[in-house]
């Protein structure tokens, strides 16, 4: 009879394995390769669940629109730029070290592999579906730009550097970092740099730029 009892008392319905955050973050990565291997409008819903290891259903609870499940593919990549800045260590480096330190972090996540190839999808497909667009230049672009251009403005702030915007500034050194690599690498004229090239780049911007504000 105990027993009984103690059987009535389990839960019914198949147990949840994992919290919504480990499962979002399984979601991310199928859809992540389905973009990459098949576009924006040819990417499977039901393919990303079934790669993922859900329905459907716990599919569009967690992410209602393919947008938002785009938009979450994008966000997840400046978390990795977040976390390869180092923030506390970002805080205590001196000027040159800080400046290295954000260009090489920036190098990394807009030369890589995986971000040109998103960027072709974002300029190929952004006319039939222009949120795509949106939601690479909020979560990719203006994210970017804000961290390193608040790094920037503490810089000022601490009397180390001179510059009169520094939001224009932040936008030419991005500009400098990454714009004619990621162009060409887009454009498929060249691979995208290896992690050698993106350091030597980083060092040659950073003295280029203190070089026109430093004190």
């Amino acid at each position: 009879m105990v027993q009984n009892q103690q059987i009535e008392r389990r839960p019914r319905g198949r147990p949840q394995l994992r919290c919504d955050d480990d499962t979002k973050s399984v979601i991310i990565e199928a859809a992540n390769t389905q973009f990459h291997e098949n576009g924006y409008a040819a990417a499977s819903i039901a393919t990303i669940a079934q790669e993922a290891g859900v329905s459907t259903k716990t599919l569009y609870r967690l992410f209602p629109t393919k947008a938002d499940l785009f938009a979450s593919t994008i966000s997840e990549r400046i978390v990795g730029f977040l976390l390869a800045l180092d923030p506390p260590t970002l805080a205590v480096a001196d000027l040159r070290d800080g400046l290295e330190r954000i260009l090489m972090a920036y190098g990394m996540l807009s030369l890589s592999e995986d971000t040109v190839t998103i960027m072709r999808l974002v300029i190929g497909e952004s006319d039939r579906f222009p949120e795509i667009a949106t939601s690479f230049y909020e979560q990719a672009i203006l994210r970017t730009n804000a961290l390193m251009e608040d790094w920037l403005r503490r810089q000022v702030d601490r009397g180390l550097i001179v510059l009169e915007d520094p939001h224009l500034a932040c936008g030419m050194l991005r500009g400098m970092m990454a714009m004619e690599p990621q162009r060409a690498a887009i454009l498929r004229q060249e691979p995208p740099p290896k992690i050698e090239a993106i350091a030597a780049r980083a060092k040659m911007c950073a003295d280029l730029f203190l070089k026109g504000c430093a004190l």
